[in-house]
């Protein structure tokens, strides 16, 4: 009432703040009623921000994202999410007062025009129209409830398995590299190079060369890879490692992880 009264003294809409608007316009608009425009803004109103979001990720993926160091970028893509539906949000907290005004003087205009003599009438077409819903409220957080269960269920999963295969990729090739120059060495000098420095400081495993690895009896030397510094939703990596030894009684060198069986790559399974 207090906007309302600004709007009929200043004789115009102007732009105002409504935080539950900016925060949750959803249940907002389900709680105050407004069914078809609540509809109408999931539809549309959600649509365009989510093209929005698509186009400018798109023009930055292909125009700065190499310049952002990898471990930035799902940070940089997300905060270039956050920032579009922001302003969207903004915009809507902006002009919802001046909304609401403009639909209750619709609907009073048409209590009015339906009634025109009976103030019954036109008090319950308000009623009816204006108020309150607390079920259209809590429509609106089961909805955003079950969109995160959705996602959390069904979406990140998929996301989190491209991204552990490409870090483990990773991780299986650096480490049969750095095998392969403990080999050469070990060949032509009998000896583990155990002092042998690995660099690995833009890898996301970090590796180290010994004599001795828990779990396995019999080896003189092996390299061993743990995987580290990885992010959300993979972080249940960290720690993980794979083990290339080598067995002086056949000269072969074998492989062994912590990974499970469907994590460990199908080479190392192989050895």
């Amino acid at each position: 009432m207090k906007r309302f009264e600004q709007f009929d003294a200043q004789g115009y809409l102007s732009p105002k703040w409504h935080w539950a608007a900016f925060f949750m316009t959803l249940p907002w608009l389900l709680y105050r009623k407004r069914y078809m425009d609540a509809i109408v803004y999931s539809v549309a109103g959600w649509s365009f921000i989510q093209l929005n979001i698509t186009l400018v990720l798109l023009a930055f993926e292909f125009v700065a994202m190499s310049y952002v160091p990898e471990a930035y970028q799902m940070g940089v893509r997300v905060g270039i999410a956050l920032v579009i539906w922001v302003f969207w949000a903004a915009m809507v907290a902006r002009w919802t007062d001046a909304y609401y005004y403009r639909m209750a003087r619709r609907e009073i205009a048409d209590a009015i025009n339906d009634y025109p003599r009976d103030m019954a009438q036109q008090e319950a077409h308000l009623r009816r129209e204006g108020g309150v819903s607390t079920v259209g409220l809590g429509l609106g957080f089961g909805f955003f409830a079950f969109v995160l269960m959705v996602i959390y269920g069904q979406f990140l999963p998929i996301f989190a398995l491209k991204k552990e295969r490409e870090v483990l990729f990773d991780a299986y090739n650096v480490t049969q590299s750095a095998q392969s120059r403990v080999a050469l060495i070990y060949e032509q000098t009998g000896r583990c190079p155990t002092n042998l420095p690995l660099g690995t400081d833009l890898q996301k495993v970090r590796m180290h060369i010994t004599q001795e690895v828990a779990g396995v009896a019999a080896t003189d030397c092996a390299v061993v890879a743990t995987v580290r510094e990885v992010q959300f939703p993979i972080r249940y990596l960290n720690g993980k490692t794979m083990v290339f030894y080598h067995q002086p009684s056949t000269g072969n060198w074998r492989c062994i992880s912590s990974l499970n069986k469907k994590q460990t790559p199908k080479r190392c399974l192989a050895n």
